[in-house]
């Protein structure tokens, strides 16, 4: 188990140490937190192409210490004008691979320009220079990437513009081998030269939107152009005198509000009834987040196209009910929809306090599996979730966002940022975060042995045909039999298995020095100073 990462002035999470290094060189040249989340995030959409790029969504939290106001953007991209369901006649549901999964603009870029234009001290151009670097001039393929790439072989070389990029003469690329993308590289400098508007009101949209119309897809050049994100308010909660901030509809963040709150009622902590590691710390995370699943599921959509009661779902009564209704020693029989669970979560704390928690996605593992040609971008699938029952909230209609599973965190204390934490996985991303919380908050733990410890996820990803609860090996037996006893459909994983997510997290602790975990099953490192 590594130790914490500690930094007097500043810290840096990510999945892949050389987008946290990208971060630390901003931060080391004089930019500010904000500056460096950028950089992060843009260097994340080159040396994480499977997880994340710059045809996917993002979602922020900010806390600028000038203001001490914490914010969040949301960075997620909408279906296009002429998207319908009539498109998809015939189908049970929108393809979740290729052109007619591309249903919802990119709102990566935009989210940039946004963080920066709003709290940066410096120019897109600087912000996107180490990930300009590595596209063009490569850098050393992950232990991830290769995994990811072996495993989607056949999507990834079905498709001649991807193929000639992750599948290059249809082989799969080493750990270690130099990764390079010179079409991206072209056009990240393209967005470095022309902003936000010369992706989506100029040469970069427009080319993405005609290689979509000359295959079928949904996008088109207005669908770009009249794109923009949104500053919101975020969602707030308490868990044991914290602040809980997460980004609200069509987030799943509040899923990451209510569960705190459910367990709160049942004691845990140091001396408290539940202990770490035992039967009822993982029953109770699982049965509160099962609860919390199940309004999400009902209500969870674009908050443009319906009143969702989330001010209801994270109030204190609401979810003390629910805690009423668990049964400390059998499992609920409920279910949960399957959702994707590639994503990369990271964040970045400054010397004066500025502290950003974000994560982005390209939904599935290469998202769509479609390079919009010499672009170089893989755009993701995120508008596949969209239904095609006319009934259901999350129908599909023209103009509108998904449900989006992406839910950044941060809490605070008095005030000012405590904990920015998250993680990779789509169902299993409230959980971890419910774990990481408790672990730092209830048992003292810091964020590296917070990350560590043994996780779990339960659900349904794509394909499975359970709602199985994935488990560490890790977990001792006994417990794992218990759950199994108490009517969890229990499936052992590997020690440290990538299937329970990248979790990262920073702690700002009582002297005001900052401690960084990066999880061991990423390629990812945290770095302070």
């Amino acid at each position: 188990m590594r130790q914490s990462m500690i930094g007097a002035n500043t810290m840096v999470v990510s999945p892949h140490y050389l987008a946290s290094a990208a971060g630390a060189r901003i931060l080391e040249r004089g930019g500010n937190a904000f500056d460096a989340a950028v950089a992060v995030s843009a260097c994340l959409a080159v040396v994480y192409p499977h997880m994340t790029g710059l045809g996917g969504d993002a979602f922020w939290l900010t806390y600028g210490a000038a203001d001490r106001a914490v914010r969040a953007y949301n960075a997620s991209g909408r279906s296009g004008y002429g998207a319908n369901r009539g498109q998809y006649a015939g189908l049970a549901a929108i393809p979740q691979r290729g052109v007619r999964s591309v249903v919802t603009v990119p709102g990566m870029a935009d989210g940039w320009d946004a963080v920066l234009r709003e709290y940066g001290t410096m120019a897109l151009a600087d912000a996107l220079e180490p990930a300009i670097g590595y596209a063009e001039r490569g850098f050393p393929l992950s232990r991830d990437q290769y995994a990811n790439t072996l495993q989607r072989h056949p999507l990834l070389s079905v498709m001649p513009d991807t193929s000639a990029v992750y599948t290059p003469g249809g082989g799969v690329p080493k750990p270690g081998e130099r990764f390079v993308q010179r079409d991206l590289a072209r056009t990240l400098k393209q967005l470095a030269q022309g902003g936000r508007d010369g992706f989506y009101k100029g040469p970069i949209g427009r080319r993405i939107a005609d290689y979509l119309a000359k295959r079928g897809g949904v996008l088109r050049e207005d669908d770009f152009a009249d794109h923009a994100g949104e500053w919101t308010t975020p969602l707030r909660g308490s868990y044991k005198g914290l602040a809980l901030y997460q980004a609200p509809p069509n987030s799943q963040g509040f899923t990451g509000i209510m569960a705190p709150q459910i367990v709160e009622r049942f004691g845990f902590g140091e001396g408290g009834p539940v202990e770490h590691g035992s039967f009822a710390y993982y029953h109770l995370q699982i049965e509160a987040l099962k609860l919390a699943f199940r309004d999400r599921n009902a209500w969870l959509t674009d908050p443009a196209f319906a009143a969702i009661p989330v001010d209801r779902f994270i109030s204190g009564a609401y979810c003390a009910e629910l805690a009423g209704r668990i049964d400390p020693a059998k499992a609920l029989p409920l279910a949960s929809e399957p959702v994707g669970s590639d994503t990369a979560y990271a964040a970045v704390v400054d010397r004066d306090g500025n502290a950003v928690s974000f994560i982005q996605s390209l939904y599935f593992e290469f998202g769509s599996g479609v390079t919009a040609g010499d672009t170089g971008i893989l755009l993701q699938n995120r508008g596949s979730y969209f239904s095609l029952d006319p009934a259901h909230v999350n129908r599909l209609e023209p103009r509108k966002r998904t449900f989006h599973t992406l839910m950044p965190a941060m809490a605070c204390r008095d005030g000012v940022p405590y904990l920015l934490y998250g993680t990779q996985g789509g169902e299993g991303q409230p959980q971890t975060q419910s774990a990481l919380l408790t672990r730092i908050a209830d048992y003292g733990m810091d964020p590296q042995a917070a990350v560590d410890a043994p996780r779990w996820v339960w659900g349904r990803t794509w394909g499975d045909e359970t709602q199985e609860l994935r488990i560490e090996s890790r977990v001792p037996e006994a417990v794992r039999r218990e759950l199994a006893e108490a009517g969890h459909l229990v499936r052992t994983v590997a020690a440290y298995d990538g299937a329970v997510g990248h979790a990262h997290a920073i702690l700002i602790d009582g002297s005001g020095f900052r401690q960084g975990g990066a999880d061991p099953r990423s390629d990812g490192q945290a770095v302070g100073w």
